[in-house]
């Protein structure tokens, strides 16, 4: 079994697209199939290195790595079409040989007329086969004199194309309906219904696991794989990714791309996770696994045709799951760089890192993405004692709760979990004051912030982290300020 995932280097690796690509990938992994990663690039114009470079990154990052492809090699090279171009021009050689393509020379201009004509009363607009009735010689004759040509593949008239697909059973096209597509453009380009049919073929492609909007194209490139003398894969058309409105997933229902995910700090794990769950279900239930699990249980047969709805909000879901499943040590390492953006840390040094693992546990499981988790504790590193005191004088009982609980932590040292309930309890004895109006002052005291994590856990975490940062003050020092 041999699947393939083939962008365009042209952009961003957009979410549908990366679902194209997982589906492929543990359709491999489940079988013990070959995945091959194809770049497709003759798109000169829009084509970079740079946008195939990010579309690699945000694949392993994925987890989504390839057996074949063009920074691993494989026995079928190359793996850039842009490096493909003699093969090409050797298949459609046999076409012309075997009487199945043939030189159009009509001008942009005259299809335009006839795409506007055909729409005009209401048909699907396709190519009329001006040119087919072409003299071959005369044709060669006015390409060697300089005349610009396309070359067209001949559909054969009056028959039906049909295939199977795996996710929606045998779907038929009449070819009355296709017209004969470009397959080599004048500029000498192959274009895509070709190229495809011609690397899948030559590479021993078994499956292609892509987008219903690739439905249409289908019959052209059956017919060229019969034409060329070759059998067809297996296809599955996937249903495409809507936004809320039931819309195509666009820009304008926020992040779409992979790297925006990405950088907006949604864990590899969650992002895969969810997207096989658009228009695949794992059965008994069952939603959260990890890609192995997924790849062992995953069968094109339990593949929607329906459309999926992008769902941020379970997205965020599976992400808080994940976040609260990784290692605290693995898990600063991958939000370290919001906390340098933020200025809380210089960099991902040990006593970085350190501090980061201290505050963890009050973001865990309450923000939705790791470039969330600096703000939500932003009051250790970055307490604001003019604030702070204004909220303390607010409170009815705050001088004389923060007097108290200042002599009650001045010689504690770095406090724990422990010995914060301790000096709570040594102040409410001290002053009668207990409940809200004992711990609220304590908390606008040390935070600044009138809500927020639990002060058994904020407290320990101020200190731990005054302790590898001298510029941080620690719990004794705000409230030694606070309470005089």
């Amino acid at each position: 079994m041999r699947l393939r995932f083939a962008p365009s280097p042209t952009g961003l690796l957009h979410v549908g697209n990366a679902r194209t690509a997982l589906f492929n990938w543990l359709l491999a992994r489940g079988r013990g199939g070959t995945f091959v990663l194809r770049v497709e690039d003759t798109d000169v114009e829009r084509s970079t290195r740079a946008s195939e470079d990010s579309i690699k990154d945000d694949l392993r990052w994925l987890g989504l790595t390839w057996d074949e492809g063009p920074d691993v090699g494989g026995p079928y090279p190359p793996y850039r079409q842009s490096e493909r171009m003699v093969r090409y021009s050797l298949a459609a050689d046999r076409l012309i040989a075997a009487g199945r393509a043939y030189y159009c020379f009509c001008s942009s201009e005259q299809l335009e007329q006839e795409r506007a004509a055909a729409l005009a009363v209401g048909l699907p607009p396709k190519y009329s086969g001006r040119c087919r009735t072409l003299d071959p010689q005369d044709a060669a004759r006015r390409r060697a004199g300089g005349e610009a040509a396309a070359l067209r593949f001949a559909v054969p008239t009056d028959r039906d194309v049909t295939f199977p697909d795996v996710v929606r059973g045998n779907v038929t096209f009449h070819t009355s309906v296709i017209g004969d597509p470009v397959i080599v453009r004048s500029d000498g380009g192959p274009a895509y219904n070709f190229a495809v049919v011609v690397d899948d073929a030559e590479m021993a492609i078994t499956h292609v696991i892509r987008g219903e909007d690739h439905i249409s194209n289908t019959p052209r490139q059956v017919l060229i794989y019969e034409a060329l003398g070759r059998t067809p894969p297996t296809f599955a058309h996937l249903s495409l990714v809507l936004g809320p409105d039931h819309a195509p997933l666009s820009k304008r229902h926020g992040a779409t791309s992979v790297a925006e995910f990405r950088a907006r700090g949604y864990l590899p794990e969650a992002l895969i996770n969810y997207l096989a769950l658009l228009g695949w279900s794992p059965g008994d239930g069952e939603e959260l696994m990890a890609a192995d699990e997924m790849a062992r249980r995953f069968a094109l047969a339990r593949v929607s045709h329906s459309a999926a709805v992008f769902d941020t909000e379970k997205l965020a879901w599976i992400n808080r799951h994940y976040m609260k499943q990784s290692p605290p040590a693995h898990l600063a390492s991958l939000v370290a760089p919001w906390f340098v953006a933020a200025g809380f840390v210089a960099g991902s040094n040990s006593e970085a890192l350190e501090s980061i693992e201290a505050v963890l546990p009050m973001a865990v499981g309450v923000v939705d993405r790791l470039e969330e988790v600096p703000a939500r504790v932003s009051f250790v590193f970055a307490w604001d004692a003019a604030a702070a005191a204004q909220l303390v004088a607010a409170e009815p009982d705050g001088a004389k709760v923060m007097h108290a609980f200042a002599e009650a932590i001045a010689d504690a040292g770095p406090l724990t979990k422990e010995s914060f309930r301790a000096a709570a309890a040594r102040t409410r004895e001290v002053t009668g004051v207990k409940g809200r109006a004992l711990f609220h002052p304590i908390r606008v005291a040390m935070t600044g912030w009138e809500s927020g994590p639990e002060l058994d856990l904020a407290l320990p975490a101020i200190d731990r982290v005054a302790g590898l940062f001298p510029a941080v003050p620690a719990c004794a020092a705000r409230a030694r300020q606070l309470g005089n």
